[in-house]
């Protein structure tokens, strides 16, 4: 099985399949609306609006698991981000990450790359903590909190798995080298 074989639900519910996005490349992200990692709306929207139009597709799936830090419905949070952030990606309807009822996407996503890459003493300091009050981290693999980015190249590889520290703005040379932009 592949990224392109996994079928996912957009906002409203209905079902969307992963493979219409092939030959893009893939910024999957897991998201919460009162985190504080959240201003990195900001960072997701301007690397989207940089490239969108040379391949670059970003899919937001909010996710409530990390310190219930995204509460409402897929409504209310779609509004908050384009009121907020003025978001223009995808936004897909609030999953599970980790756990039993995480979904079959999370699960393929875990499954390629089973640890952040996390730059910096500061921030492996901080993403320690942070797995240490997560009450979902339990295997290996499992996602720490909100915000962790998974990279897909155009062929649908995962290739790189990104901890909630790493901003969007530190990802653009490795999104520009996938799209052929270097």
């Amino acid at each position: 099985m592949g990224i392109y074989d996994i079928k996912v639900q957009d906002r409203k519910g209905e079902d969307f399949d992963l493979a219409e996005l092939k030959d893009k490349v893939l910024i999957i992200v897991n998201t919460a609306t009162g985190c504080g990692f959240t201003p990195q709306y900001e960072g997701l929207e301007n690397l989207y609006k940089s490239y969108h139009d040379k391949g670059l597709e970003i899919l937001d799936f909010p996710c409530n698991q990390f310190g219930h830090q995204a509460p409402g419905n897929d409504d209310e949070i779609h509004q908050f981000c384009t009121l907020k952030y003025n978001t223009t990606f995808d936004q897909f309807r609030k999953i599970d990450v980790n756990g039993d009822n995480a979904s079959p996407l999370y699960q393929y996503l875990k499954e390629q790359i089973k640890k952040d890459e996390i730059s910096g003493t500061k921030n492996k300091i901080s993403m320690k903590a942070v797995e240490a009050i997560s009450t979902t981290c339990k295997k290996p693999g499992d996602i720490k909190w909100n915000f962790t980015k998974f990279l897909v190249d155009k062929e649908g590889k995962v290739v790189g798995r990104y901890s909630p520290t790493t901003k969007p703005e530190e990802m653009e040379s490795k999104v520009k080298e996938l799209l052929g932009l270097n």
